[in-house]
């Protein structure tokens, strides 16, 4: 019986000769990675151990991003401590503000990722760089604290599920919709502890951004990872960004899997997808989302805050102005997407348009700052989650689409399909 992407990865981090779905693994990693959140949590844990060295100080990743700029004295105290694990151990890759990204952009950025890696962060959506053909999984902080000691983590071995999308996608249409599709129609404990493989006509004709937006939301159904087998379009971007020497493997799934469940679209038809409060699996078409007015629009996060993103939300803000009763909050998610966005005057199209234009920051996604909400507040934002509170007050409104549907509602102060104004 052949194997899939995912079980092939792990097992070639493994001793083991062969594995199953279900088989408990002692893996080798090849990078992990914490945040200002979750890194602090690891660092004290690993310094019960009593040890004095890390496993491998080229293969931990720090990026302070959820509250940075730091918005207060706990949240600045977590940086430090940050800061000083990694000149104490000399950790290669500690980002701080003025070089750093939100994290789930920046790795793939910095050519830390390859196809057929092992990596595991302290943060959910870890699963992201799954779109580059890597096993990629969150964790806690105590398995991040363990992973800095021995260089391995203990999994077990999941199930996959394949996902075909057959079919051309209009325009407006995109990686957010495709996921957010997926998500209504399986669930968000759908792909419990499960890899969800994507591929399909409409997956190998997304550009690197877009697939980057699909693995990212995999956790939104439960899932332990999603992955895109690595094709040119990857390869390409991997050669673009790598800054390390890496092997590209050749990585695709057996003709002979084993799959828990095969699902298949056609996606030709399909609208602009928003996810409704309080779950990413309460999704309905923009058409069918009627007069809801907005306080504020972000347009940005891990999930869309990359440069296609962004010149989709300048297309449609060009020579607009955001309603006057919209806070528009664009979050370009490293400072090298920052720079593009100010030389391919983007930038000034946001400002232009009366949006703050940030830092990057995760920020008001997890709602710890740059954009909360308040009691009674509704906003659309590009972010993964609307769980109730998740962006401030517990009785504040969270709707998620695509940067296309989210810029065109920032302009007419209410949820509007793109054409409506273009």
């Amino acid at each position: 019986m052949g194997l899939t992407i995912t079980e092939k990865i792990l097992l070639s981090h493994t001793k083991e000769k062969e594995i199953k779905p279900g088989s408990f693994i002692l893996a080798k990693v090849d990078l992990t990675l914490g945040n200002d959140i979750t890194a602090p949590l690891a660092i004290n844990e690993f310094e019960k151990l009593g040890i004095n060295k890390v496993f491998d100080r080229n293969k931990i990743v720090l990026v302070p991003d959820h509250f940075t700029p730091a918005k207060d004295l706990h949240a600045a105290a977590a940086v430090k401590k940050l800061k000083e694990f990694s000149k104490r151990y000399k950790i290669s890759h500690y980002y701080e503000v003025g070089r750093m990204g939100i994290e789930h952009a920046l790795l793939p950025e910095l050519g830390l990722i390859s196809p057929g890696d092992l990596i595991i962060g302290a943060d959910s959506h870890t699963c992201t760089y799954g779109a580059l053909g890597a096993f990629a999984t969150g964790v806690g902080s105590t398995d991040l604290a363990a992973s800095w000691a021995i260089g391995k983590c203990w999994f077990k071995v999941p199930q996959t599920i394949k996902f075909i999308y057959h079919g051309k996608l209009d325009k407006w249409v995109g990686g957010k919709d495709l996921i957010l599709f997926t998500i209504a129609d399986i669930g968000v404990d759908g792909a419990r502890y499960m890899a969800m493989e994507f591929t399909g006509e409409a997956i190998k004709n997304l550009g690197m951004d877009d697939r980057f937006t699909i693995c990212n939301m995999a956790i939104e159904a439960g899932a332990k990872s999603g992955i895109i087998e690595p094709d040119e379009i990857a390869l390409n971007y991997i050669r673009e960004n790598q800054i390390y020497k890496s092997k590209f493997k050749n990585l695709k799934s057996d003709g002979d899997a084993r799959y828990f469940k095969v699902k298949e679209y056609n996606v030709s038809k399909l609208e602009p997808q928003v996810a409704c409060p309080h779950l990413p699996s309460n999704v309905k078409p923009v058409s069918q989302v009627k007069n809801v007015k907005l306080d504020q629009v972000v347009i940005g996060s891990c999930t869309n805050g990359r440069i296609s993103d962004l010149r989709i939300a300048a297309k449609i803000l060009k020579g607009k102005k955001a309603h006057r009763n919209v806070r528009l909050i664009v979050i370009p998610a490293t400072q090298k997407i920052y720079l593009q966005a100010v030389q391919e005057g983007l930038a000034e199209i946001f400002v232009k348009a009366d949006a703050v234009f940030s830092t990057p920051t995760c920020g008001p996604c997890l709602g710890g700052h740059a954009g909360i909400l308040a009691d009674g507040e509704v906003a659309l934002a590009t972010t993964n989650r609307n769980f109730l509170g998740r962006m401030g007050s517990p009785k504040s409104f969270v709707y998620l689409s695509n940067p296309a549907v989210a810029a065109a509602s920032a302009v007419k102060g209410k949820i509007i399909h793109p054409d409506d104004i273009m």
